[in-house]
């Protein structure tokens, strides 16, 4: 058997190299971001306004050679402005507004530091999840280090904040009304609570059930409904998405998860089994097209990475390992709704990063 030889065109090469150089920065950002805000280096940076190394160093209890490096890393990537040395020769740093809102405002939709979490949390399991491909039998969620846990919400909570109550809510059929005036909501998969939160908070006349199968997580979301207030109107318990307690929901809520779950038919035909006669389900998933090549650009690549990495293989880990990923897009999530039993699917929203579907009937 003879291989046909292929010429190389070495500027596709070069580009392609490029390509790699960037990522080799971008990997190793990911650790020092985290780096940066466990020690409070962007927020340092946001309260004394233009520094030096020696005088961020002093502010956040740090050693100055160890951030100076850290800080050229981080203008080298465009995360920290440089500003040249002053008077004296010395090396001024600063965040420029859009710095601030992207790395010191948690509350912004642009705030990016959860997401880093996420990817430096995901990378540490590589040993496993090569092992993974090999056998076959999965990755849990739970065997994640709890990096994962905390980038996860920190990451996810603010698009919720922006669009769940204001956009996503009353796009659904009559739903919007029932919350204001009192309706009992189950959230499955709710992690740290982050959604079911800002949904008390909205709507104090509705009770809120949070159901999560990682116990770690439900602790969270229990001390978090505690300070915000809300415990009177929110449980949180540990149970898995196809055998939560309950019936008679006006509302049931899968944010970001059905496509983590071994059995997604399971959990949402149990879903389906316990609503009210006239509730919905609101499907919350990755942003995503019907086809590989509509998912090829930037949000694909990082949601198909988190899906090699997180998703897929903690499906896999589960009964019935249906691994739909976290690309699964509209036309897929709508025949595992009507293989669940619905009978009526459509999208009621979207953003740049989530696709939101409404299941009835």
């Amino acid at each position: 058997m003879t291989t046909q030889q292929q010429t190389i065109d070495q500027q596709v090469l070069g580009d392609l190299v490029g390509r790699a150089l960037g990522d080799f920065g971008a990997t190793l950002g990911a650790a020092l971001v985290v780096i940066g805000d466990r020690l409070g280096l962007y927020r340092g940076l946001a309260d004394l306004g233009p520094t030096d190394a020696e005088t961020l160093s002093a502010h956040t209890g740090t050693v100055e050679r160890n951030v100076r490096e850290w800080l050229s890393a981080q203008a080298a990537a465009g995360y920290v402005t440089y500003d040249g040395p002053d008077d004296q020769g010395t090396d001024q740093w600063s965040l420029s507004a859009e710095q601030r809102e992207a790395f010191t405002v948690e509350t912004s939709p642009a705030f990016v530091i959860g997401g880093f979490e996420v990817v430096l949390a995901a990378a540490k399991s590589e040993t496993a999840i090569t092992e993974a491909f090999r056998h076959g039998r999965g990755f849990g969620w739970h065997q994640h280090e709890s990096g994962l846990f905390r980038g996860t919400e920190r990451f996810f909570r603010p698009g919720y904040a922006a669009s769940l109550v204001d956009e996503w809510l009353p796009a659904l059929t009559g739903t919007f009304e029932k919350l204001t005036s009192g309706a009992k909501v189950a959230d499955v998969g709710c992690g740290h609570g982050a959604s079911t939160i800002l949904m008390a908070q909205a709507f104090p006349a509705s009770t809120f059930h949070g159901y999560d199968y990682h116990p770690a997580s439900i602790e969270k979301a229990q001390a978090a409904a505690r300070d915000a207030g809300v415990s009177d109107g929110v449980m949180f318990e540990v149970a898995g998405a196809d055998g939560y307690p309950g019936s008679s929901y006006d509302l049931v809520c899968f944010f970001d998860c059905l496509h983590d779950m071994g059995d997604p038919v399971g959990a949402l035909r149990h879903a389906r089994s316990t609503l009210s006669p006239a509730g919905v389900v609101l499907l919350v998933e990755p942003m995503a097209g019907d086809s590989v090549a509509e998912n090829l650009k930037p949000v694909g690549r990082v949601f198909y990475g988190a899906s090699t990495l997180i998703c897929t293989p903690n499906s896999q880990s589960q009964p019935v390992a249906r691994a739909l990923g976290a690309q699964a897009g509209p036309q897929r999530l709508s025949d595992v709704a009507r293989e669940a039993g619905f009978t009526q699917v459509r999208v009621a929203s979207q953003t740049p990063f989530n696709l939101i579907l409404e299941l009835a009937g």
